[in-house]
């Protein structure tokens, strides 16, 4: 068996695309469901955000799995295969850690360094978890990657400044509002994102007077005033959505909505500015308000934009998190070695064992026979020389642990003995 990372992201992928492709996490069951259904995937972790939709298994053969892993990703977004197909990134054995400890270091966000992937990689773990998909082996590779994006974050200046996607979207929100005070700004969602950017809102308290939270659900968006504790947060329905904006000076909309809320309907009539930031899945504020005079509207695209621009102050920081994940991926794969090759050297000294007792026990009548001082002896003497012919194939499985060789040697092994 083998691991093998597969999806779109937003380095292989445009934005469209990603949008179209995005899984709303209610819907996530669902697909990890039909992945271990197929005869290639033994093990499955789903994760899809507004910037990724990607599978991680543990699959048999690999073009066999590719295959499975794609029809799964169009029934699931109603997609064609024809139209993402070649934009697929895949990674394969070695390569999925190396994939999988980079995105959980913020190396492949559009803010590099953000928290908000490590909450997204370990959430999808307790999925797969919870649905009994995800075995020992991606609950150890996940584990090990949050581990190494933690230390990542703790050991380098990554994280330092714009450390999020919620704090990049506030930031860019409060720029367009320019220099006014005491503004009122209305935030869609009550998740984890629009957690961070109702925290990062209320951390310019000259700039905002008052956050309110309007959520499908009041007893999420209530739960989140509770938790952050701050007088300046109300909470309203999402049917009250309209009569806020006609208060606000922004919206930031920040959660998995089938369809655009913030529409042109909703904004027609408007006789104040209204800068809108849409970082909702797939898109929370229609593109056709742009039409309107007083609204400015952003989305991920000109937040990515934003962040390249500011990048080069990370440059020393970025390199410093790219070793620290390369060292980190070493010492994982190398302990992945060194347990597969316990495992295999194990089966064969059992089978080794298994023969002897059986060969021994099939003999019993002729060694009892014997006085028991050479009985005792004939018996240390069979299991002194099987342990000399298994010395050498132990020791060059253990050698070539984690290597081409020691694949083939594997292999040619478990053929030989039938392990």
């Amino acid at each position: 068996m083998a691991l093998i990372a597969v999806g779109l992201d937003h380095e292989h992928a445009g934005l469209e695309l990603l949008e179209r492709a995005t899984v709303l996490e209610h819907e996530w069951v669902k697909v990890l469901r039909t992945l271990v259904s197929h005869r290639n995937i033994h093990e499955a972790v789903f994760v899809s955000t507004c910037l990724r939709t990607e599978v991680v298994a543990v699959i048999d053969r690999f073009h066999g799995a590719i295959e499975e892993i794609t029809a799964t990703l169009a029934e699931a977004t109603g997609l064609d295969p024809a139209q993402f197909e070649e934009h697929l990134s895949v990674h394969f054995d070695r390569g999925v850690a190396n994939h999988l400890f980079a995105v959980a270091a913020g190396l492949r966000s559009v803010v590099p360094g953000e928290f908000e992937v490590l909450g997204q990689l370990r959430r999808a773990l307790e999925l797969a978890s919870d649905e009994h998909v995800a075995g020992s082996t991606l609950t150890d590779l996940f584990q090990r990657a949050l581990t190494s994006g933690r230390r990542v974050r703790h050991e380098t200046s990554i994280a330092r400044g714009t450390t999020s996607f919620a704090h990049a979207a506030v930031e860019a929100t409060l720029e367009a509002l320019g220099e006014a005070a005491g503004a009122t700004v209305v935030v869609v969602g009550a998740g984890q994102l629009a957690s961070g950017v109702v925290r990062s809102l209320l951390d310019a308290p000259a700039r905002v007077a008052q956050v309110v939270v309007c959520n499908r659900t009041t007893s999420r968006a209530e739960d989140l005033r509770a938790a952050i504790g701050d007088s300046r947060v109300r909470v309203a329905t999402l049917e009250e959505l309209g009569a806020q904006l006609s208060l606000a000076s922004a919206v930031v909309v920040a959660a998995e909505v089938p369809e655009p809320v913030v529409t042109l309907e909703l904004l027609a009539g408007r006789r104040r500015p209204l800068v809108a930031m849409d970082l909702a899945v797939p898109h929370g504020v229609a593109r056709e308000v742009e039409s309107l005079a007083l609204v400015e509207r952003f989305d991920i695209a000109a937040l990515r934009r934003r962040v390249d621009q500011a990048l080069d102050d990370r440059r020393e920081a970025v390199a410093a998190a790219e070793a620290i994940v390369a060292e980190d991926v070493e010492r994982y794969l190398e302990d992945q070695r060194a347990r597969g090759a316990a495992v295999i050297v194990s089966e064969l000294r059992g089978h080794f064992d298994a023969l002897v007792a059986a060969e021994l026990q099939r003999r019993a009548g002729e060694v009892d026979a014997l006085d028991p001082e050479s009985a005792e002896l004939l018996r240390s003497v069979v299991r002194s020389v099987v342990a000399k012919i298994a010395h050498r194939p132990t020791t060059a499985l253990k050698e070539s642990a984690g290597t081409d060789q020691g694949a083939r040697l594997s292999e040619a092994v478990r053929t030989l003995f039938d392990l």
